[in-house]
């Protein structure tokens, strides 16, 4: 940096263009390639005005590049999104995947691919859900970084995106997500922790949103003080295209890299900074020399002889759509049927020709090639007679869908089973914009009336980017198999799980409501006048549904097979770090699956408002039919801790926290306490604390005692007896308002020793601060 002029530097914080970063060739900085992703490359041409994914509206563009994925790009391996691979709970699948994507920028010349997205799913009418794992930050974090590894460790960096509490598309550039800390640390920061901490991304991509009122992009608090401060990133910070506000603000609260290219304004506001003061030069030092070092990380990275299979891909792309897949309900066994059994299938439904497979906006792909599941259903059952009919007009709602309708229905009406594709249509979930409810367009349900009238023997494949309300018609159909958005294999895929050469293992990452109205955001959702407030609190996904207690069509981590499994022998063993969890899991059906060990933690008793239970660990296996294996998941101190506001920190509680394990948060197989020593760190009391906070103390409540014996004494039988009305309004007044009272004996310098005293004995300050 020291042979770099200021206006070098401060070229190197931003973009040459679109898609590259400034190179100094003189300096041997070259240039870095970013490229959209994450569930596959979007490459478009190269041209100086390429437009971004995530670019606003005005933003530059031409004929051949854009910023919502409407052009073209070069062709790649269309991977299932986030909202499949999230739902195969395998860590090792997301890794393979992300070594599959790195394979496929390498071979283009891209460095950074942008993803994951581990972005909480807040409420399901995020219209960018598709693109985000789940609402519960552990499982984000662990397939995000897992995703991660799998792309760093063929040498492609990835962006972690969108840093932080970017859960809306309404108002995505500006809104102000209003969260308080404890939440924002619990629920919110987690997964993005998890990525930083164990996956080491070579960026952190920051939101266009507000949080608390400032924006990400120039937030201090979140770039520099917990990404850098306390979780110890070393590597560059860059902006989601266009979400600069202030270039100079921006660089100050730690943000590295500007993108696209801001035609030179940028540069110009940051050289004029350093030289009139108003930015020390150190901070352009710090951001330049990350950028370069990105730089040449990448370079060292590169292989001019790169290159991928595509075959390979395809065939990866099809195992994750099969593993991804959620068979919801399963009656009667209907599912799977035989491939070999001469009988008449009734295909109905748009999407079994034309597949809703991937999402639209930044992340579109063109792919290799596109299986349908018409086509192979087809394939698949070469002794029956199948049988086509559309059903329902794609994003047409205008058109009369009545005589597709009918046609279905004579088709159902002859068929031994009908399966009915249905789902979201593209314009009803992208980037962008959210959805405005959880319904299938009116002209599939009224389809869906009509043929399981017509044949009560219907299957319902699901397409879609998040969940739809199931109720009102899914006791009417025996069998409902989710696909989410299944990738260009997600055809061929969806024939693999209908007829059983591969065994449904997925397990919902979110929880189905029964209605929109029972959905944790709704009464906040999304907010007013630039603010959304997370009025919720911790009370995400299935947390909230089990704090209240509410009924839902299906809990998070639900998912059927076509096997069964038994639990058994449930074991703990301590270290001081913290506890292994074993389970026995048994196949006890008749083929092969993968089951999905869910282990959740609960702590009864505890001081501050808690959950019912929370997800903290979780294991895939697969076992052959009669197979048993021990399953070990790995609950870390760490992850008992809640975030006291109070004290400003991570806390464990010394308390028996109950361990459930089970194969959803509502169906626990097995339970168990563990006894875990607290913490000894505790936020201190003082003068403005209550007499409730200084009896709970562990020093403060025995030293308060002492002047309370004087009240007592002083008082005799005017003293509120414990337990009574009067008692417990006592326990809230302040210990300076106690003070105050004409009746009670004691004064302002008794308090001001009493907290004198425990600060000492404690060896502490005073109380901490949010």
């Amino acid at each position: 940096m020291a042979r770099l002029s200021t206006a070098e530097k401060a070229a190197l914080t931003t973009g040459a263009d679109w898609w590259r970063t400034t190179a100094l060739a003189e300096a041997g900085i070259p240039a870095v390639r970013l490229a959209d992703g994450p569930h596959g490359l979007r490459l478009q041409n190269d041209a100086p005005n390429d437009a971004h994914h995530d670019a606003p509206n005005d933003a530059p563009n031409d004929a051949h590049h854009d910023h919502l994925g409407i052009g073209g790009s070069a062709p790649a391996t269309c991977f299932p999104p986030a909202v499949t691979l999230a739902c195969t709970w395998d860590s090792e699948l997301a890794e393979r995947v992300g070594g599959a994507l790195a394979r496929e920028c390498l071979a283009h010349g891209v460095q950074v691919l942008l993803g994951p997205g581990v972005n909480i799913k807040r409420s399901p009418l995020c219209g960018r859900n598709f693109e985000y794992f789940s609402e519960d930050p552990l499982l984000s974090g662990a397939l995000g970084a897992a995703w991660v590894n799998g792309l760093q460790a063929q040498g492609v960096g990835a962006s972690v995106k969108h840093f932080a509490a970017n859960n809306q598309e309404t108002g995505r550039m500006s809104v102000s997500a209003d969260i308080d800390v404890r939440t924002l640390r619990e629920i919110y920061l987690p997964a993005f922790r998890r990525v930083v901490t164990e996956a080491r991304p070579w960026t952190v991509m920051c939101a266009y949103n507000r949080v608390n009122g400032i924006h990400a992009s120039q937030h201090p608090w979140l770039l520099t003080d917990v990404l850098r401060g306390e979780w110890g990133y070393d590597g560059v910070v860059v902006s989601d295209w266009g979400a600069v506000v202030d270039r100079v603000r921006a660089l100050a609260a730690g943000l590295d890299l500007e993108m696209p290219s801001s035609s030179g304004a940028g540069p110009a506001r940051v050289v004029a900074a350093v030289e009139s003061g108003e930015l020390d030069e150190e901070t352009l030092d710090r951001s330049a020399a990350r950028v370069a070092a990105l730089a040449r990380k990448a370079a060292a990275c590169t292989r001019l002889d790169a290159a991928f299979d595509p075959a390979a891909h395809h065939d990866l792309a099809r195992e994750v759509a099969a593993r991804g897949a959620v068979l919801l309900k399963n009656d009667r066994g209907v599912l799977p049927l035989d491939p070999s059994a001469p009988q008449r299938i009734a295909v109905i439904g748009e999407f079994a020709r034309t597949p809703r497979y991937q999402g639209e906006g930044s992340s579109r792909v063109t792919p290799t090639r596109l299986d349908d599941a018409l086509t192979a259903i087809t394939d698949a059952a070469p002794a029956s007679q199948v049988t086509f009919a559309p059903g329902f007009p794609v994003d047409a709602p205008e058109t009369d869908a009545s005589p597709l309708r009918e046609e279905a229905v004579r088709a159902a009406r002859t068929a031994h089973v009908a399966v009915l594709f249905l789902g979201l249509p593209p314009s009803h979930e992208a980037e962008g914009y959210d959805r405005d409810h959880l319904e299938l367009p009116p002209e599939q349900t009224q389809l869906l009336d009509a043929v399981v009238a017509a044949n009560p023997n219907t299957v319902v494949v699901l397409a879609g980017g998040g969940v739809v309300r199931l109720a009102g018609w899914i006791d009417d159909v025996p069998a409902v198999l989710a696909c989410w958005l299944s990738g260009q294999a997600g055809g061929s895929a969806t024939a693999d799980l209908l007829f059983g050469r591969a065994n449904p293992s997925g397990r919902l990452a979110e929880t189905v409501p029964l209605r929109l109205a029972d959905t944790p955001a709704y009464l906040a959702w999304p907010g007013e006048n630039g603010h959304v407030a997370y009025g919720e609190g911790l009370f995400v996904g299935y947390r909230h549904y089990d704090a209240r207690d509410l009924d839902v069509s299906f809990p998070f981590g639900h998912g059927l097979s076509y096997t069964t499994f038994d639990y058994a022998d449930l074991r703990t063993a301590h270290d001081s770090e913290g506890f292994d969890v074993t389970v026995a899991v048994t196949n006890t059906g008749e083929r092969a699956g993968h089951e999905v060990v869910q282990v959740y933690v609960a702590a009864p008793g505890s001081r501050v408002r808690r959950p019912v239970r929370e997800l903290k660990g979780f294991a895939t296996v697969r076992l052959a039919p009669g197979q048993t294996r021990d399953v070990t998941v790995r609950i870390t101190r760490a992850d008992l801790a809640y975030f006291d506001t109070a004290a400003d920190a991570w806390l464990v509680e010394g308390l028996d926290h109950r361990i459930d394990v089970g194969a959803s948060s509502r169906d626990i197989r097995l339970t168990t306490t563990v006894a875990v020593e607290g913490d000894d760190r505790t936020a201190l009391p003082d003068a403005e604390s209550t007499l409730a906070e200084w009896l709970a103390h562990p020093v403060g409540g025995p030293a308060v005692e002492v002047l309370l014996s004087r009240v007592r004494a002083a008082m005799g039988e005017a003293y509120p007896e414990e337990g009574s009305s009067r008692h417990r309004m006592v326990a809230g007044l302040r210990l300076s308002q106690l003070a105050q009272l004409p009746v009670v004996p004691l004064g302002h310098d008794d308090v001001r020793e009493l907290v004198e005293a425990v600060r000492s004995a404690a060896g502490a300050g005073g109380r901490g601060t949010c």
